[in-house]
């Protein structure tokens, strides 16, 4: 079956919607916690998944790229538990991370501002005018969030498969929905072709982790393309120690059997890089 990826606004019933789902399915849930878990078998330490994760910039270079890096970890963390198969994966804009894979089934769950307001106000005890400031920092966290990476509207229904309002439906009928939609013939796509696209969107985030560690390199907006073991790597550097060094630390990534080298040098810049 398909890969589910479900977004969700807090106090929308998200999560235990995603568990039974999953439970249903025979499906692994990836969520934060989850990937909490692992997250120092990838370098990360749990500081800095907590300040990466679904975090929007905090517009300071150095901090930012940092954070960035860590962002293609987690990334690399989803993506190696999707190329397992039968997973959820819950939140993290899994449905942008992932959407050159056809066979996902994208889930939006949603009610409105207040109706989630009272729900969290309720779950944790709080103040209902703190409740909102919760709600509304973290809708505008995960907007932000999602329009800086991905460049779209977190709210747009047309990015989805399935959008559910849990003020009109209940939890049951939500998890109805998801494990019937998940099986829908028009999801269906060859099993190696789904890991080929995931394999070559793993070796694709392994190169951008091997490039941006390169501190004295300016390569946080080359792009990066991978098909079949050859990594494609475009855009502009401003010396050719740059381009050497990246071309070296991305030939060294597991699995890259060749490097098309389409970089442009042009050998100024615009104003000194912030440190």
């Amino acid at each position: 079956m398909a890969i589910i990826t479900i977004s969700r606004e807090m106090g929308s019933g998200g999560i235990p919607i995603a568990h039974q789902a999953a439970k249903e399915l025979g499906y692994t849930l990836v969520d934060g916690d989850a990937l909490r878990q692992i997250a120092t078998e990838y370098g990360l330490s749990e500081d800095a998944f907590d300040l990466a994760d679904e975090k929007p910039p905090a517009f300071v270079a150095k901090q930012d790229l940092q954070q960035l890096a860590d962002l293609h970890m987690i990334e690399l963390m989803v993506l190696d538990f999707a190329l397992k198969g039968n997973v959820i994966i819950y939140g993290r804009s899994g449905e942008d991370l992932l959407k050159e894979i056809r066979s996902v089934f994208r889930v939006r769950i949603t009610a409105p501002f207040e109706e989630r307001v009272e729900r969290w106000a309720e779950r944790e005890w709080l103040d209902p005018e703190l409740a909102r400031i919760l709600v509304r920092k973290s809708d505008q966290q995960r907007a932000g969030f999602t329009r800086y990476h991905f460049d779209r509207d977190w709210t747009d229904p047309l990015h989805y498969d399935l959008v559910i309002n849990t003020q009109r439906l209940s939890e049951d009928k939500a998890v109805e929905l998801i494990c019937r939609g998940v099986k829908d013939t028009n999801l269906v796509e060859e099993k190696d072709n789904s890991k080929r696209i995931l394999g070559d969107l793993i070796l694709r985030k392994k190169s951008e982790i091997a490039v941006l560690s390169l501190h004295d390199v300016e390569a946080e907006h080359l792009l990066i393309s991978s098909a079949d073991g050859v990594v494609t790597l475009a855009g502009q550097l401003f010396s050719k120690d740059e381009q050497r060094s990246v071309i070296k630390a991305v030939k060294a990534v597991a699995g890259v059997k060749s490097v098309v080298d389409q970089l442009t040098v042009t050998g100024y810049r615009n104003k000194p890089r912030e440190h």
